[in-house]
């Protein structure tokens, strides 16, 4: 309990380290399950080529992408541990609409576990032929792929008040936070896209160049140079709130 309480600055850095790695770590884990089994922005052809050719590195992919929905859920945990001094109510806003798309987002992976049985011998389906089990595949990942884009209106959507707060905090670049909302209007173009051209991939592409750049800048800037506490704010109650005394 006493080293929780020797500044308000020792356990803000270290909470904000904690969270820049795990917002690290998800990123590294989604880049990772996107090149072992295109779980993510693939196409259902790639998807499938991966389920038919290398079933084990398509498992192995769902293992790596799986925990990531829960380091993205934590990190959404700490950046309002981090920022609820600013606006409470914005930042439960964003940790709510973070933890409704990561659950959509989980539920959606289920069609793809599906798509993989239905080459297994135990799903007892030898009776289809190759063509019937090929569309039920591409139906399923389909499905897949309908609901990962709509986990993205909720992904974008928690960046917007996390933006807000980052560029009014004064503990982080206010810069981070105007590219973080441009982020999040890039994902909703993201999302719009798929739905209504989904022939027209160009369109997104500047959205995940900026999205890119302020998640994972908002990741390294809190691992390496962690948050200013503003003078102001020293000795205030947060070294005193118990929700705190976990991060050790």
């Amino acid at each position: 309990m006493e080293s929780f309480t020797l500044t308000d600055d020792r356990t803000q850095q270290r909470l904000a380290r904690v969270t820049g790695g795990l917002y690290l770590g998800f990123i590294v884990a989604s880049v990772l399950g996107d090149a072992l089994a295109h779980v993510g922005r693939g196409t259902d052809q790639q998807i499938y080529r991966v389920i038919v050719t290398d079933v084990w590195r398509f498992r192995l992919g769902l293992v790596i992408t799986l925990p990531s929905a829960l380091l993205f859920l934590v990190t959404a945990w700490g950046l309002y541990a981090l920022l609820r001094r600013v606006n409470q109510v914005v930042a439960l806003l964003f940790v709510v609409l973070n933890a409704t798309g990561v659950a959509i987002q989980c539920a959606s992976m289920f069609p793809l576990v599906s798509a993989m049985l239905q080459g297994d011998r135990a799903s007892r389906l030898h009776e289809f032929s190759g063509s019937q089990l090929q569309g039920l595949a591409y139906l399923s990942i389909n499905v897949y792929k309908t609901g990962f884009v709509t986990a993205q209106l909720f992904f974008a959507t928690w960046l917007l008040p996390l933006g807000y707060l980052v560029y009014k905090s004064r503990s982080l670049p206010s810069f981070l936070g105007i590219l973080l909302v441009l982020d999040g209007v890039g994902v909703l173009i993201w999302f719009t896209q798929v739905l209504l051209y989904p022939t027209h991939p160009a369109i997104r592409y500047p959205g995940i160049v900026v999205s890119f750049i302020a998640e994972l800048g908002l990741a390294l800037w809190l691992l390496v140079k962690g948050v200013r506490v503003p003078e102001s704010e020293r000795g205030s109650a947060v070294s005193r709130d118990p929700s705190h005394e976990i991060v050790g």
